[in-house]
């Protein structure tokens, strides 16, 4: 059964930071292509950031120079790395990871930042 599960999130006050985990099982792990999301309260799911299929990284705007996505194929873990967290980061990341006939989602952690 493919499974992908987050951890790390929590509440931190503004310009704390967290550090999110994603880790795979059941699959044919591989960061490429896998990515990170977040949706807020009324609020659509939006992308945070992305590994291309050929190692390049992208970051939604309201994130570039404070997160940071990376992982690692042998741990078949993606990680985010989240600095200088504001209130409006408050959300519920999800991690998703391409599959043959679609892709696959996590049951999401929940960040908070708030004082």
């Amino acid at each position: 059964q493919v499974q992908l599960v987050e951890s790390g999130g929590g509440l931190v006050q503004p310009g704390g930071s967290l550090r999110l985990s994603c880790v795979g099982s059941g699959m044919i792990f591989s960061i490429y292509g896998m990515g990170w999301y977040r949706q807020a309260p009324g609020k659509q799911r939006e992308l945070v950031a992305g590994i291309s299929s050929t190692g390049s990284t992208n970051y939604a705007d309201s994130v570039k120079g404070r997160f940071s996505i990376s992982g690692n194929n042998a741990k078949k873990t993606l990680y985010l790395q989240m600095n200088n967290l504001k209130p409006e980061d408050t959300a519920v990341y999800y991690c998703n990871a391409p599959l043959p006939l679609g892709s696959k989602w996590g049951q999401g952690t929940q960040v908070t930042v708030s004082s």
